[in-house]
């Protein structure tokens, strides 16, 4: 993927308190330069870091933490 060009532009919608909605097929490049990819037609990225499948978002925004004291 890197330095090829794209057929056309992908569409990346942001969401307040959601994750990053990106048009696929898409590959990300993760921190420790590991790389994951996702064939699917839509994808959500996770930006609050609470997501058990990171870097993909599997809702985990949608929960409020709950303290126990």
């Amino acid at each position: 993927m890197p330095n090829e060009r794209a057929d056309r532009a992908r569409r990346i919608t942001v969401r307040r308190q959601g994750p990053l909605l990106v048009e696929g097929p898409v590959e990300v490049e993760l921190e420790d330069g590991t790389t994951v990819s996702s064939d699917r037609f839509l994808v959500a990225l996770c930006t609050c870091r609470r997501s058990r499948r990171y870097p993909w978002c599997d809702t985990s925004h949608r929960h409020k933490s709950r303290d126990s004291g």
